[in-house]
């Protein structure tokens, strides 16, 4: 049982997760239904796009810290659009091109220039903000049609016409990323740039693309915040892509590149976005929410990382104990041939 947790990081969020329903459920009942799945789901939508993206960039070995601002630029074109006129599928263009472009400009300082990521998309955070500020004069984006909140309204069991388009984007990042030999270049330039340049993946067009997904998340997290609140703030998607990263670590996706799946990433969104409804459900002081969440979030982290220990110290015991119950003709017999094969 340990050493399926300590390779699957989905079944200890899982565990974790139903452990925590069946506590919040026993100090008030109601929570335990249908319509707090859909408000859990439907308060996923924004987290699970960025942190979606933030994944692909952190499997090839990078980071974005601009996710945040590139929804708040995206979110802006989308309401200025609008507002002057544009068809709603025309706006919807526009901000998912904004996205795009933004994510591209990432990618070409990054793979092709050779800037270090976290020094380019800390500099794009603060120029695609600055941007969107330009853009709405500080002011708040007011008045949208009726058409971008239907987007947003309830089909039904607690969705939305953007939760299947989120839902199927997840699954369609899931199969291009293992199923698919151009998604499997991801995790390779990730592990080893130059060993997966050599083996023929284009590795800065890998990284190139990694950025222009992650812009296009970004742009599509901002349709979906815009849609739901009915209106655009100027702190549009401040602070998120952080919060996407601690998602990111938490759903099993390695900071060091080459590790990481799009479920790992799907449990821990769920995870941090059911326990942020259960401390609102509890009517627990806003002020309490970053503490309590934190502090679950560290103690998830430190409750797996002593579980690996675990698993790494039975593993090496039961190699010591094979090599011990080895006949010594045996291992003198291996030795040489181990030296040999080291030359």
């Amino acid at each position: 049982m340990l050493d399926l947790f300590a390779r699957n990081r989905v079944a200890t969020l899982l565990i974790v997760l139903a452990v925590a329903y069946v506590a919040i459920g026993a100090s008030a009942p109601g929570y335990l239904s249908g319509a707090t799945a859909a408000v859990v789901i439907s308060s996923s939508l924004v987290l699970m796009l960025i942190s979606l993206g933030t994944m692909i960039v952190i499997v090839t070995r990078s980071i974005d810290v601009s996710s945040g601002s590139v929804l708040g630029l995206s979110a802006a074109v989308l309401g200025l659009s609008l507002n002057a006129g544009a068809s709603l599928p025309l706006a919807i263009a526009f901000c998912l091109m904004t996205g795009a472009v933004a994510g591209a400009f990432n990618g070409l300082m990054i793979a092709y220039l050779g800037i270090p990521s976290i020094v380019a998309t800390l500099g794009t955070l603060g120029l695609y903000r600055g941007i969107m500020l330009v853009l709405t004069g500080g002011r708040w984006i007011e008045d949208l049609p009726q058409g971008l909140k239907a987007l947003a309204a309830n089909l039904g069991l607690g969705f939305s016409a953007l939760t299947v388009v989120v839902f199927v984007l997840v699954v369609l990042a899931w199969y291009v990323l293992r199923g698919t030999r151009f998604g499997r270049y991801f995790y390779a330039v990730g592990d080893n740039s130059a060993a997966a340049h050599h083996l023929g993946a284009p590795a800065k067009l890998v990284r190139f693309s990694a950025f222009v997904a992650t812009g296009t998340c970004a742009a599509l997290a901002g349709l979906v915040f815009s849609a739901q609140i009915g209106f655009i703030p100027n702190q549009a998607g401040n602070g998120i892509e952080l919060k996407a990263i601690a998602v990111n670590v938490l759903g099993g996706v390695s900071l060091l590149g080459g590790t990481g799946s799009v479920a790992g990433v799907f449990a821990a969104v769920i995870f941090i976005t059911s326990i942020d409804s259960a401390l609102v459900f509890l009517k627990i002081p806003a002020y309490w929410n970053d503490f309590i969440a934190g502090a679950i979030l560290l103690s998830v982290l430190l409750l797996d990382g002593r579980i690996r220990q675990v698993v790494d110290r039975r593993i090496r015991a039961r190699r010591y104990a094979v090599h011990e119950r080895q006949p010594a003709s045996n291992v003198a017999t291996s030795f040489p041939r181990t030296l040999e094969a080291r030359q």
